[in-house]
């Protein structure tokens, strides 16, 4: 008995010794710092609504499946491969068979991912909340999932359509729902420990990813968020090397853009995201070439458009919104060619002057038909409806509430629109300058008139941007959230051929019906199109491997540090 003990202790120890010696990539090691404009708002992946927590929430946990960062198309996750029925209702993830959650010293007993943690995240985000409110998580299976209903209203004790098949989770669908896996990979799905969350741990961002939450600390006066390599994560690289790379994950939290360049000049982050406007010049221009040109080079320049549209929408519960009039007037009325090169110093793609989906986002999509009923600057066009809606000069029309959020460039723009209104209608718009975390909530609850707002596409889908105003996600009371129609729009067109889209399984027929939606939405402006996003990013030439993509979405799994040695940079130049 003695001896059969010591060989059971000789098989645990060197089974822990080969887990902890997994195969080192050469250039492992070394800490990536980045600065994000504000601070997550929550630490629960269903709750996520921004893309600050969704930056940071995705190095933590997985969903099924992810975005592949490079080519944004969508590819395995916890769920190793998938198949589909032929008629789209049936859809069968096979799971992973090695993956953990990471440890924590309230959870004693070895925390396995299984197909149990896959259908307590569904049910947990299905599950209504006390005063009724259903966050957006749910809205990808309302209606969809066989069983969500009947388990959202209380009428099932769990979600009927979904079956666990050995190693294999199996979703049966209502419909048939062309997206439906792409949405999936939005931080919404992400996958959550049963185990966790039972023992009251939450917000303890405990997940399955390449890194784990190490602490949140405070340094130099400015809040950061510290995270280190999970040792015990299941990815390989291609050559069996363990990922990921990097030690330590550190994000800055800095509202202010002209402080964040100060960072990166510093050396104390490696990666910029937008230049404050009256930086362009001196970070671009002559003085700095070399720092661009150089064999190899200091830092890289990408610029390229993302998906992703800035703009305003109104509160269509106010009375003075109600009149699309009135609506259509406030958007001719403003110059989005003065926003963009007085404001932005052209860090824009394009202006606003066509749909709620950036031009020329996804292929064959039919943007230009679209653009037709945008709005370009005529303050004529703009003061005859303003007449015809009764306001003529502004007379007897409200004052209007714009809330934007605090630190970056929001509230110079905020300024200029304010200026244009007053000079072009006699409309006086009055600024309100909140935090992040205050407009978000207000927005959701409608605490406002008009809100500054912007939409990054949350999974590769032209559907992605019209889910904004899909009417059937508007509570029918006033007083509750709506979650994603922000705006509280509603017509009955629109989302009929909102929904056609969704089940259509032809990419013509679906993009023609979106693109139909996408015109009707135009025509009724909801929203005030600002400009569409461009993204100028400077990155250290020393930071390898780091995808950057139209969607702003980061994955860190793969990234090293290495400096380039002259030879190094020109052969990789001649590939």
């Amino acid at each position: 008995m003695k001896n059969l003990l010591i060989v059971l202790l000789l098989i645990f120890f060197t089974s822990c010794s080969e887990n902890v010696k997994q195969k080192e990539f050469k250039y492992a090691g070394g800490t990536f710092n980045f600065a994000i404009s504000n601070a997550p708002t929550t630490f629960i992946p269903r709750n996520v609504s921004d893309l600050y927590s969704s930056t940071l929430l995705n190095q933590i946990y997985e969903g099924l499946v992810e975005l592949d960062p490079k080519t944004l198309e969508t590819t395995a996750g916890l769920a190793k491969n998938w198949s589909v029925s032929d008629d789209g209702k049936t859809i069968r993830f096979e799971l992973r068979d090695n993956v953990f959650f990471h440890a924590h010293p309230s959870i004693s007993e070895e925390n396995k991912f299984t197909a149990e943690d896959v259908i307590y995240s569904i049910e947990l985000a299905c599950r209504p909340y006390k005063n009724d409110f259903s966050n957006a998580y749910y809205s990808i299976y309302k209606g969809l999932l066989k069983g969500a209903d009947e388990f959202h209203n209380l009428e099932a004790d769990h979600i009927s359509g979904l079956t666990v098949r050995g190693n294999s989770l199996e979703m049966e669908l209502l419909e048939r729902d062309a997206n439906f896996i792409n949405k999936l990979t939005q931080t919404n799905a992400l996958i959550v420990s049963k185990k966790a969350i039972e023992a009251g741990l939450a917000e303890n961002l405990i997940g399955t990813g390449p890194f784990k939450f190490h602490e949140n600390r405070k340094k130099n006066q400015r809040e950061e968020i510290v995270l280190v390599k999970n040792e015990f994560y299941y990815g390989k690289d291609k050559n069996g090397n363990s990922l990921p790379y990097l030690d330590t994950l550190v994000m800055k939290i800095e509202h202010q853009r002209i402080k964040q360049l100060e960072l990166f000049e510093n050396e104390e982050i490696h990666l910029i995201e937008g230049l404050p406007p009256g930086k362009v010049s001196e970070m671009l221009g002559e003085g700095k070439i070399g720092d661009f040109n150089s064999t190899p080079p200091k830092f890289i320049l990408v610029r390229k458009p993302l998906l992703a549209t800035q703009y305003y929408y109104f509160n269509l519960l106010k009375p003075e919104f109600q009149d699309v009039r009135v609506r259509k007037a406030i958007n001719y009325a403003i110059n989005r060619d003065a926003i963009i090169s007085t404001i932005l110093n052209y860090q824009a793609f394009k202006k606003g002057d066509g749909g709620l989906i950036p031009p020329s986002a996804f292929s064959g999509y039919k943007s230009e038909s679209v653009a037709k009923h945008g709005y370009d600057f005529n303050v004529n066009k703009a003061q005859r409806l303003m007449r015809q809606a009764g306001y003529a000069n502004g007379k007897d029309f409200p004052e209007i509430r714009l809330k934007y959020n605090e630190g970056t460039i929001h509230a110079d723009v905020a300024k200029e629109v304010a200026k244009q209104l007053k000079e072009n209608l006699n409309i006086n718009l009055i600024l309100q300058e909140v935090s992040f975390e205050e407009k978000l909530k207000d927005q959701k609850y409608a605490n406002g008139d008009l809100f500054r707002s912007s939409w990054f596409a949350q999974y590769n889908s032209p559907e992605s941007f019209l889910m904004t105003a899909y009417g059937k996600t508007v509570p029918k009371d006033s007083t509750k959230p709506s979650m994603t129609n922000y705006s509280r729009y509603q017509n009955e067109r629109f989302d009929a051929l909102f929904e056609q889209g969704k089940k259509s399984a032809e990419i013509v027929e679906r993009f023609n019906s979106f693109n139909e939606a996408e015109t009707i939405l135009m025509q009724d402006s909801p929203y005030i199109i600002l400009w569409y996003e461009e993204t100028i990013k400077i990155i250290y030439s020393k930071v390898r491997n780091l995808k950057l993509n139209a969607m702003n979405s980061y994955s860190f799994r793969n990234v090293y540090l290495k400096e380039w040695s002259k030879k190094e940079w020109e052969s990789k130049e001649k590939q």
